[in-house]
C-alpha cells in the first residue's frame, strides 16, 4: 500500500543496514512482528531466502554500501540514455558502442567518490 511505503522501506533499511549477520536477524524478527500481518510474503520472502540474502555481510561496511546502493547505476545509465537519446539512428553495431564508450568517459570525469584501499584488506 503506497501510504505504508515509506514507513516499511525505512523499517526494512534497519534490517540489511545493520551492522553483522546477528543485529540483522533482530531487525528482521522486529520488522516481521511490525509487518507480518499486513506483509505476509515480504516478510516470509526474507525468511526464506535469508542466507543469500545475508551474505553481505561478509564484507567490510563500505563495501556493502555499494553492493545494495543501486544509485550509481542508475546514474550511469541515465547519463547513457542521455547521450544516446538524442541519436535517431546509429549506422551499425560500432557506432553504438563507440556512443556509449564517449557516454561513459564523459560520466566519468564527473566521478568524485574515492575508495581508501584499506578497504580491501578485509577481503
Amino acid at each position: 500500500v503506497w501510504k505504508d511505503r515509506k514507513e516499511f522501506c525505512a523499517d526494512l533499511k534497519e534490517v540489511y543496514g545493520a551492522t553483522n549477520r546477528e543485529a540483522a536477524e533482530q531487525a528482521l524478527i522486529t520488522f516481521g512482528t511490525k509487518w507480518g500481518t499486513k506483509y505476509r510474503h515480504a516478510i516470509q520472502s526474507w525468511e526464506n531466502n535469508w542466507d543469500n540474502l545475508t551474505s553481505y555481510f561478509d564484507f567490510p561496511l563500505e563495501i556493502r554500501k555499494i553492493m545494495y546502493t543501486t544509485n550509481t547505476i542508475e546514474n550511469l545509465n541515465r547519463g547513457i540514455r542521455k547521450y544516446t537519446k538524442t541519436k535517431v539512428q546509429f549506422t551499425d553495431d560500432t557506432a553504438a558502442q563507440k556512443a556509449v564508450y564517449l557516454a561513459i568517459m564523459n560520466i566519468e570525469k564527473k566521478w568524485s567518490m574515492t575508495l581508501s584501499p584499506s578497504i580491501f584488506n578485509d577481503l
